[in-house]
């Protein structure tokens, strides 16, 4: 289930099946139909650690963690307009979209835009991290 607050508009969305926030945001927001997704790594929600593993295991930690903000806000991957992919790494391009794809560009289902670029660095020192923009 989700925790909803609302304030000036803004629903705030969060779940346990994802990583809590550690900071000063919230997992998402919603406004009207829209929906705000706050980047998610590839934290377990159950242990708060880091998946073992490399890009491949870490984008489909990140991507079910995704998919469960998106559930506690009644949405699903097929909501998403807008995604931006951060990547520690461009070398590992090719493995995070080969899950990305499986989750959000499966044969018949139109993908979202999407914005991909390297970073210095990420929480955690994760090798990728995703953020979703949905309309629900």
């Amino acid at each position: 289930m989700s925790d909803q607050s609302k304030t000036q508009g803004k629903t705030a969305i969060s779940t346990k099946e994802a990583p809590a926030a550690i900071g000063p945001y919230s997992q998402a927001v919603r406004v009207g139909d829209m929906l705000f997704a706050s980047g998610q790594v590839g934290l377990d929600p159950a242990t708060g650690q880091m998946v073992t593993g490399g890009v491949t295991e870490q984008t489909v930690r990140v991507l079910e963690n995704v998919k469960a903000v998106l559930a506690a806000a009644g949405l699903g991957f097929q909501n998403v307009l807008k995604t931006t992919v951060y990547l520690k790494s461009m070398g590992d391009f090719a493995a995070m979209n080969e899950v990305y794809a499986r989750y959000l560009a499966p044969e018949g289902v139109v993908p979202p835009a999407r914005s991909t670029v390297a970073v210095a660095g990420l929480p955690k020192d994760a090798l990728v991290e995703i953020e979703v923009i949905a309309k629900g």
